[in-house]
């Protein structure tokens, strides 16, 4: 899953589903009005990205409601959609759907999902056009040091600064190489599926694991564990830095 977070109001929903949709790389507006063929309407949320010249939009409506979503809905936004031109609509419910609803929906252009679901269908998107990015900006430098060469300014340290560095190499290697292999030179699109998580479940028991936090080990959902990655990622960067900027030229 991208987040385990659960949104706790509509405009949560809203905003939530507006910032996966940018982060996978749509331009996006929350609470957009746009003109339609029957009056001017008010979409929860609008994406739209350009492909090779050929354009592709998105209407997402957020049902932040108690119970399940009945056809009425359906029939309403399907024709919102339609009239817009979008080229899929979403109806996004915290609670689920009536049978009618269902039915309504069979042979359009409508997705009927819950928060779950919408995060599963744009899980690869977001991973590769997020994650992986995010991986390669910020901790691009941590990868460089988990690498076996020493950089050309080690014999230049003090002994004393020497042994640090090791040791900062020992604590954040297997971290760095972890983050590399996540990072997106390591994968290609359609051929790799997604690492899973938590970590600690498909590594191989080894003592340097410990090395890690165990709260990004154990980390289930994308998000957190990217953000706890990162957090750490650029600490363990701030240390290596003190003694590089001693000594590099």
């Amino acid at each position: 899953m991208i987040s385990r977070n659960v949104p706790d109001s509509w405009q949560a929903l809203q905003t939530q589903v507006g910032r996966i949709l940018e982060e996978c790389g749509f331009d996006v507006e929350v609470e957009k009005k746009t003109p339609a063929v029957r009056g001017a309407v008010e979409l929860d949320v609008y994406a739209e990205e350009t492909v090779r010249g050929r354009k592709y939009a998105i209407a997402c409506e957020c049902k932040y409601w108690r119970s399940r979503i009945p056809q009425n809905v359906v029939h309403g936004f399907r024709t919102v959609v339609q009239d817009i031109g979008a080229n899929i609509g979403y109806i996004i419910s915290m609670e689920g759907f009536q049978s009618g609803a269902v039915s309504a929906s069979d042979l359009t252009n409508l997705k009927l999902v819950t928060w779950q679901e919408f995060q599963d269908i744009f899980e690869e998107s977001w991973f590769e056009e997020f994650f992986t990015k995010q991986i390669h900006q910020k901790l691009d430098g941590l990868m460089t040091y988990a690498e076996p060469f020493l950089p050309r300014w080690f014999e230049k340290m003090s002994e004393i600064d020497k042994s640090a560095f090791i040791a900062l190499k020992d604590k954040y290697d297997l971290f760095g190489m972890i983050m590399q292999s996540l990072g997106p030179y390591s994968r290609r699109l359609g051929r790799n599926p997604i690492p899973t998580l938590p970590l600690r479940a498909r590594l191989e028991p080894d003592p340097m694991l410990s090395t890690i936090p165990d709260h990004i080990l154990d980390e289930t959902a994308y998000r957190e564990f990217l953000d706890s990655s990162l957090a750490y990622g650029e600490s363990a960067l701030a240390e290596f830095r003190v003694l590089r900027d001693r000594y590099a030229e």
